[in-house]
């Protein structure tokens, strides 16, 4: 099935290439230069991904405030934990793509609390928020196993986890200043998924919105 969806992709590229990520045309506001939008899918439905063609555009107010309280909002490391890979967009935005062609070894998480979701998030995402795996923020260790298992694809043998064959979990929140994601990571590291199968956007929706991308409500 993964392979005909990918194959009708192809075939369908052609026809649909600005969806498909064809070039700019002149004076449009690309992804890349080769690329000038992309469709994903969000919830069952079709979304294109594309940058604000309007030169007028400026950042959502949400994300443009440059100094919050630290702690707890605090500037993240460029590197979370050995092993686990940091992102930017262009490297989401594959991600994405694979997730919409089929691909159901990846998993894109918004580790935000619901109240943040809901005033938009990236196009492809599900939300897992922060306190839904963490014991200390008070996660049912039942309700922590069920996303272990049912949403990441881990195995409870015996009481003892298997990743072998878990997901490889793309991770985002509000910013370099959120720790939301970086809870979720250092959570699951401690746990023993694997690091090679975390990947972290630090930029989050802050460099998502900076860079005018799509986002869904």
């Amino acid at each position: 099935m993964k392979s005909m969806t990918l194959l009708a992709t192809l075939l369908a590229c052609p026809l649909l290439s600005a969806v498909c990520g064809a070039a700019p045309a002149a004076g449009e506001v690309g992804i890349t230069p080769e690329m000038a939008r992309i469709e994903v899918r969000h919830q069952g439905r079709p979304v294109v991904i594309e940058r604000r063609q309007d030169p007028a555009s400026t950042i959502n107010p949400d994300y443009a405030q440059t100094s919050r309280p630290c702690p707890p909002f605090c500037i993240q490391p460029a590197v979370l934990a050995p092993g686990v890979e940091t992102i930017g967009e262009l490297e989401m935005i594959d991600y994405l793509k694979r997730v919409s062609a089929g691909d159901e070894s990846i998993l894109v998480i918004d580790s935000r609390t619901p109240d943040w979701v809901e005033k938009g998030t990236i196009p492809g995402a599900v939300n897992i928020s922060w306190q839904q795996l963490n014991p200390e923020a008070g996660a049912d260790p039942m309700e922590i196993a069920d996303i272990l298992e049912r949403r990441f694809g881990a195995l409870n043998q015996e009481g003892l986890w298997d990743f072998s064959a878990a997901r490889t979990l793309v991770m985002f929140c509000n910013g370099p200043w959120c720790g939301q994601s970086p809870n979720n990571i250092r959570t699951l590291v401690k746990f023993g998924y694997p690091p090679h199968k975390i990947k972290w956007y630090r930029g989050g929706m802050q460099d998502w919105e900076s860079l005018g991308l799509t986002v869904v409500r």
